[in-house]
């Protein structure tokens, strides 16, 4: 994702990036890997619950996240959703900035 961040800021857009991991790991790992968005720890599991993404279990894990990938609009809109139970596959990105700047431009 990081490669996309200049055509997601061109668009008006901003990346997040949010974990039900701790707040200290996700440092650690924006650190390792150079990442100039944020990372947010959704440690009590409310926001995975709040937006229908979080498995009941996963290979005998509960309150794991599902690997997905929303774009909201300034209104607060869900323009673009992406969800997946396989938590191996990657989002194609580029679906995601498309649905940012056809958004951006029909603002």
């Amino acid at each position: 994702m990081e490669q996309q961040i200049p055509a997601i800021e061109a668009a008006g857009g901003s990346a997040v990036a949010i974990a039900v991991t701790a707040t200290f790991s996700q440092q650690q790992f924006a650190r390792d890997l150079q990442l100039s968005y944020p990372l947010l720890s959704d440690w009590n599991r409310e926001v995975s619950q709040a937006w229908g993404v979080a498995y009941t279990e996963w290979k005998g894990h509960r309150g794991v996240a599902k690997r997905s990938v929303f774009v909201v609009d300034r209104a607060g809109v869900v323009r673009y959703r992406w969800v997946t139970d396989d938590a191996l596959q990657l989002p194609d990105i580029t679906e995601a900035v498309a649905a940012l700047i056809e958004t951006a431009s029909a603002a």
